[in-house]
């Protein structure tokens, strides 16, 4: 059997979380139940790949039921330390308080190569994107800006590279090279312009990161299901698989472009796509306390060119390829780098 299996056993998971989690909250005098929910449940003869959640019910000291969602997200063949390990900084420098938060790491188990953390309730960006939702969409987008620049002047000195290979354009899973071969294969069309637009998108991040040291946490992987709306006042930022050390502007284009492509998507005038944007780009700016230079929005829109061919390839490869999605992304790309499309 599957060693995965036992975190879908209620009981199990009772003993589990008594042992590693109770003692975290000395208020609690014990774990009365779990209501078990997989959100990924990829499950082979040995291998899995599983993001569960536990609604957990504890019983209070005065005899109160208080309920906790906690998640586990877990990998055969990719241990999920390295989240636990970015949660724990994040926790310990500055997100663990405040209106700016992250979900709380509890514990690392190595047996199941997996973190174990109490995950935060809410709903995403996107959904109040689908929902045309202007008025929370333009609130939300205002905090994100200050969640990021937060995250951007945190002092690195402290931190390791919590996913080397994350931290260039080049090496990003599953690689440039793979990519191209991908791509070149399916898509002989789109070939050469795939590889006109790598080679400088890769080009521009090595010579920047080449002409100085400095390095800055990037979350790795921004867009708007990532962000939470927990209350009127606060939000929080999820998904650390992807955090590094790498140039601050690959979280600003990433998000611009995921945050352009949803809005284009579900609501209608491309004006207002601009406009949340330029609400976002002010904002961390705002906050961040940099000012913005060409350079810099040169650095920004490398990253968005790049996102956006991220965004493309994922039409292209995927199980079910959805092509029409992904001609007028690298049609636009083409069109704002002046590269031919042929």
């Amino acid at each position: 059997m599957n060693k995965i299996l036992q975190l879908f056993d209620e009981k199990y998971v009772v003993g589990l979380l008594t042992e590693k989690v109770l003692p975290l909250y000395p208020g609690f005098s014990g774990v009365r139940s779990v209501k078990i929910r997989a959100y990924k449940k990829m499950i082979w003869e040995h291998t899995y790949h599983v993001v569960i959640e536990f609604k957990t019910s504890f019983l209070s000291k005065n005899g109160k039921v208080v309920q906790i969602p906690i998640f586990c997200s877990a990998h055969s063949e990719e241990p999920r330390k390295n989240v636990y390990d970015s949660l724990k900084f994040l926790w310990e420098h500055g997100f663990g308080k405040g209106k700016l938060s992250i979900p709380h790491p509890l514990f690392y188990s190595d047996y199941f190569k997996g973190t174990f953390y109490r995950g935060v309730e809410g709903r995403n960006l996107y959904r109040f994107i689908r929902e045309d939702n202007r008025k929370e969409v333009e609130s939300i987008v205002l905090k994100a800006a200050a969640w990021f620049a937060k995250l951007h002047s945190i002092d690195t000195k402290e931190a390791h590279n919590f996913n080397k290979e994350n931290s260039r354009i080049e090496t990003v899973f599953p690689g440039i090279k793979h990519i191209l071969w991908r791509i070149g294969e399916d898509y002989p069309q789109y070939g050469g312009v795939y590889k006109k637009i790598y080679k400088i998108v890769n080009k521009r991040e090595k010579d920047f990161l080449v002409s100085t040291s400095k390095r800055w946490l990037v979350h790795g992987d921004a867009h708007p299901e990532n962000i939470i709306k927990m209350s009127p006042r606060k939000i929080a930022v999820i998904d650390f698989t992807d955090l590094c050390l790498s140039d601050f502007a690959r979280d600003i284009g990433a998000f611009t472009q995921q945050l352009e492509f949803m809005i284009n998507r579900k609501i209608s005038g491309k004006e207002y796509a601009e406009k949340v944007k330029k609400i976002f780009i002010n904002n961390y700016f705002k906050n961040s306390k940099i000012k913005l230079n060409s350079e810099i929005q040169a650095r920004i829109d490398n990253y968005y060119y790049w996102t956006a061919m991220r965004t493309a390839t994922y039409f292209l490869i995927k199980d079910k390829p959805e092509p029409e999605r992904s001609h007028p992304v690298i049609l636009k790309v083409c069109q704002e780098m002046d590269i031919e499309n042929k």
